[in-house]
């Protein structure tokens, strides 16, 4: 079954699909980051939501530990 495009975020809120432009521009919403900061986080934490969001958390905290 495919996402309906029209609600604006996707059907399974627990995965990241990269490869969707309303998915990326619905979870860079949601985590408070740029389209490029979401794709380096799904590259390096893989497509789970919430591993993304604990990678930009950890990203973030290190930037302020600076």
């Amino acid at each position: 079954m495919s996402d309906d495009k029209s609600k604006g975020h996707p059907s399974d809120r627990s995965r990241i699909n990269i490869h969707e432009d309303y998915e990326v521009r619905y979870w860079s919403t949601k985590l408070d980051c740029t389209s490029e900061q979401l794709l380096e986080a799904v590259g390096s934490a893989g497509v789970m939501a919430d591993k993304v969001e604990l990678y930009l958390a950890a990203k973030s905290a290190r930037r302020v530990e600076r």
